[in-house]
């Protein structure tokens, strides 16, 4: 059986057990109720370039949802399994680290597609927010979805790596990621940002994540910062951020569990 099989079905497992542990599925529920209260908060308000600012929270937070599950999630899910030591034990198997990393990497793609439907069907019954209605907005959507998660598994999988423990992990990542989600244009838009912020934010995936998942929902890109669909540039992007995080998650992992 293939490292690709083992992990494919390790991410399965996890998965399943996942939805059976109710004190993730109640902190799942209880985070899309927030989301809910706050686009019904916000209204229609509009947000610029004929889009409304629920329509254009929702599609960010889709974006966050991506690089949170592998910045957020999978550090904290690494550091604990380390500080268990269970990455030991799965360093003594062959194919042990390659195939623990697809399993997570499997586990966590399951949900973000998930908590992503769940998101984009309550933005669309209640934020005016319209699916694709081309296949060439769907298409969009599923890359962008698919390289966006790439490009932060294995990022966080280093971090959880280098990290001792899932409350260490916690306390690393957390405010870091709420400032970048911040700077990145998921609640307000880029163009409102300072340019040095700007710039800054256009050197990590969750800036581009967004920027494409707006090019799939949202017909004209006036309210994005170039006045135009930089898709090719995004995709370069999160590909450099996934290739160099796939290189170095497996080399790294390996390292630090034979310390």
């Amino acid at each position: 059986m293939t490292t690709m099989t083992l992990g494919i079905r390790r991410g399965l497992i996890e998965q399943n057990a996942i939805l059976r542990d109710r004190k993730e599925l109640g902190t799942n529920i209880a985070g899309l109720i927030m989301y809910l209260m706050l686009i019904l908060w916000i209204g229609r308000n509009p947000a610029g370039g004929g889009v409304g600012m629920t329509a254009f929270m929702t599609v960010g937070f889709v974006a966050f949802t991506v690089f949170s599950a592998g910045i957020m999630t999978l550090p904290m899910l690494i550091a604990a399994d380390r500080e268990e030591g269970a990455l030991l034990r799965l360093r003594m198997l062959p194919r042990g680290i390659p195939v623990y990393i697809t399993g997570r990497a499997v586990s966590l793609t399951l949900h973000i597609a998930v908590h992503s439907a769940l998101m984009l069907a309550i933005g669309g019954a209640i934020g005016g927010l319209t699916l694709p209605s081309s296949l060439y907005g769907w298409a969009t959507l599923v890359w962008v979805l698919v390289l966006g998660a790439l490009s932060v598994i294995p990022l966080g999988a280093m971090i959880g790596a280098m990290l001792p423990t899932a409350k260490a992990a916690a306390a690393a990542v957390g405010l870091p990621s709420m400032l970048l989600m911040i700077a990145s244009g998921v609640m307000v838009p880029m163009t409102m940002m300072p340019t040095p912020v700007q710039w800054a934010a256009q050197i990590f995936p969750l800036y581009w994540q967004g920027h494409g998942l707006r090019a799939a929902f949202f017909a004209s890109p006036g309210g994005e910062l170039h006045g135009t669909w930089e898709l090719g540039t995004a995709a370069t992007v999160m590909g450099a951020w996934a290739v160099a995080g796939m290189v170095l998650a497996p080399w790294l992992l390996r390292r630090v569990t034979g310390k």
